[in-house]
């Protein structure tokens, strides 16, 4: 339940995002997400941008996943 959500101008395709998917209700909070890297940025929608990622699976962005893992140091 967060504002906080990047619009579609914000992603880009090979980015790792956490999404929900349509059929899932973005308040619950036992909801599943899924994360995966975006293939293809269809628009923004009041549940958060619609993707589809490269696995396929098809739903409304809630977070831009950071990955801090490849950060060396």
């Amino acid at each position: 339940m967060s504002n906080d959500r990047p619009t579609a101008d914000e992603l880009r395709q090979g980015l790792t995002v956490e999404i929900v998917q349509g059929d899932q209700d973005v308040e619950s909070t036992d909801r599943e997400p899924i994360i995966g890297e975006i293939g293809t940025i269809y628009g923004d929608e009041p549940e958060g941008p619609q993707v589809e990622l490269k696995s396929g699976v098809v739903g409304h962005v809630q977070s831009i996943v950071h990955d801090e893992s490849s950060t060396r140091g």
